[in-house]
């Protein structure tokens, strides 16, 4: 660890950890930051989530700023915790490549010191239950954190996952020996820009934009600069999804109800998803667990917790029936982790 908990960007009740992780990259040392809401434990102590943790991981160019989610949560009792991985958002160091990573698996380091952080390290014993909640490419490292820590998770939550290419399996595997071919030639090399703005514009639409915080590099408006190294470890995750995982616990998928295809500017972007393909992503839900609910949101946009206030109430209200299902009080003889 490095430091102490300290305010946050987002004002009260949030505080930030820095996590270091002890690696170095050609700028210095890497960290992570865990940022935190506390719910008050009084008023708490009689709300169906109350002996829950969760840990929230954001989406590729982006940072946790989703102060509405974690009021969500805390008022069902459970104490929220959100990471800003190595070189994103709080973590990100003058002079680091933006969101950059060669492996996904290189991200253990930081979900692991934020568990630590959270009382939840390897070698915890299990006083509290543990949500993981992951949107887009954070849905993806999560589920396959949870397929390798299988028992540590009590629930999966996933919001709109980037569980496969866009273009789908087959062109996926088209294009992976020239992806890879690139990684190690070049892996922090140059790429055609793919994010035209789109999907900022459709938050800004529906007011969905983070509360000001004055650092542009932390989500510019056109997304970070793709790396084949990069694009390659995205693939080679979604290879390993379609191949079928198993995170070892309940899974909830949330997703719009469509997509509309990122080509020019359309309305329809406003209550839709412009990112990914929902349908893919359905398909390839099926292949995470055993036990896994799929919920499609008419309205919603790509963070379906940023969409307009109708489909966002539909959100919440899948996602607390869902918990208070799941996660019902546990009972001391019960032999399961849900």
């Amino acid at each position: 660890m490095a430091g102490d908990w300290k305010p946050d960007v987002l004002g009260e009740p949030f505080e930030q950890l820095t996590l270091d992780l002890g690696v170095e990259d050609d700028t210095g040392p890497l960290v992570a930051t865990l940022v935190r809401s506390i719910p008050n434990p009084v008023t708490s102590w009689a709300k169906p989530l109350r002996d829950v943790d969760v840990l929230y991981v954001h989406g590729w160019s982006d940072f946790f700023f989703q102060v509405e989610l974690a009021r969500f949560w805390n008022g069902l009792g459970a104490r929220f915790h959100a990471l800003d991985l190595r070189r994103y958002g709080r973590s990100l160091r003058a002079g680091q490549v933006p969101g950059f990573i060669d492996s996904l698996d290189e991200y253990d380091a930081d979900i692991e010191a934020a568990l630590t952080a959270m009382g939840h390290g390897a070698d915890a014993p299990p006083s509290r239950r543990l949500v993981l909640l992951g949107h887009s490419t954070g849905g993806l490292v999560l589920t396959l954190w949870a397929d390798r820590h299988r028992g540590r998770a009590s629930a999966l939550v996933l919001n709109s996952p980037w569980l496969e290419l866009q273009l789908g399996a087959i062109a996926r595997q088209a294009i992976a020996p020239l992806v890879n071919a690139r990684a190690r030639l070049d892996p922090r090399g140059t790429q055609p820009a793919v994010d035209l703005g789109f999907y900022t514009r459709a938050q800004a639409e529906v007011g969905a934009l983070p509360l000001p915080i004055d650092e542009p590099d932390w989500r510019p408006e056109r997304g970070f600069a793709t790396r084949p190294a990069w694009l390659a470890a995205i693939l080679d995750g979604h290879r390993r999804v379609a191949s079928r995982v198993d995170v070892g616990c309940p899974a909830l998928v949330l997703l719009s109800a469509r997509s509309t295809p990122p080509i020019a500017w359309d309305e329809e972007m406003t209550s839709s998803d412009s990112v990914l393909v929902v349908d893919e992503i359905a398909r390839s839900a099926t292949r995470i667990g055993a036990l896994v609910t799929v919920g499609r949101i008419d309205g919603a946009i790509h963070d379906v917790f940023l969409s307009r206030p109708k489909p966002r109430a539909a959100v919440y209200a899948v996602l607390e029936r869902w918990m208070t299902g799941c996660l019902v009080p546990r009972h001391p003889s019960s032999p399961h982790p849900w």
